[in-house]
């Protein structure tokens, strides 16, 4: 009984984590971000590193991706994605904040 929950669990996030991975790819994010390298805005990680100790960085990103944001990276700012979805920007902050 334990291997079929802990498998039901694996399965139930790396779904999770695979469908956040398609939504920075749907909204475009990787035009401007990499996982582990800087490219025009930080990379995931170093944003991971910044905020995970924060319990609510997850909030504080998702509306950072809606609204955009200036100064805290660097002189480019990072335009305004108003149609992205308030529980897509919060599905991708989370994952965001869970990349090492």
């Amino acid at each position: 009984m334990r291997s079929v929950v802990l498998a039901v669990s694996m399965f139930a996030l790396t779904g999770a984590a695979h469908a956040s991975a398609d939504l920075v790819k749907k909204y475009n994010c990787v035009a401007c971000h990499a996982d582990a390298r800087k490219m025009v805005g930080p990379a995931y990680k170093d944003v991971a590193a910044k905020y995970g100790a924060d319990g609510g960085a997850a909030e504080k990103l998702a509306k950072k991706i809606k609204a955009g944001g200036a100064g805290v990276w660097g002189p480019i700012p990072m335009p305004a994605h108003p149609q992205v979805s308030d529980a897509d920007a919060l599905t991708m902050a989370k994952y965001i904040l869970t990349i090492k």
